[in-house]
């Protein structure tokens, strides 16, 4: 049983993957084809994607990757310590959480920085 389980992973991953791709560039070419259809100029359109760009976005990543690596860890050693199978999914869940809050803190103090 568990190796037709670990056939699906890599199979299913890639699905995700694609299918996520393959959205990403749908809905792109949708959002761009509708500024055309409006009748914006090409510097019009120029203009709106480059404020809708966040300069942040890598920092936003790094934090919440950086809990995501905190939650990973100290479910491990609260699995060890205790025997009980649940710590990482656990600590994964609720420190990433944490990791999404103190990133959308961070970025919007740093946005009224610049402002």
């Amino acid at each position: 049983m568990e190796g037709v389980v670990a056939v699906f992973i890599p199979i299913v991953m890639f699905l995700v993957i694609g299918l996520i791709l393959v959205t990403y560039f749908y809905f792109r070419s949708r959002e761009r084809q509708m500024l055309i259809d409006k009748g914006l100029s090409a510097d019009q359109i120029k203009e709106f994607f480059d404020r809708k760009k966040d300069s942040l976005n890598l920092l936003k990543i790094g934090i919440v990757v950086f809990f995501f690596g905190l939650g990973l860890g100290f479910g491990m050693m609260l699995q060890d310590a205790t025997d009980k199978e649940y710590w990482i999914p656990f600590g994964l869940f609720v420190l990433t959480g944490i990791g999404f809050v103190v990133a959308n803190l961070v970025s919007r103090k740093m946005m009224k920085e610049k402002v």
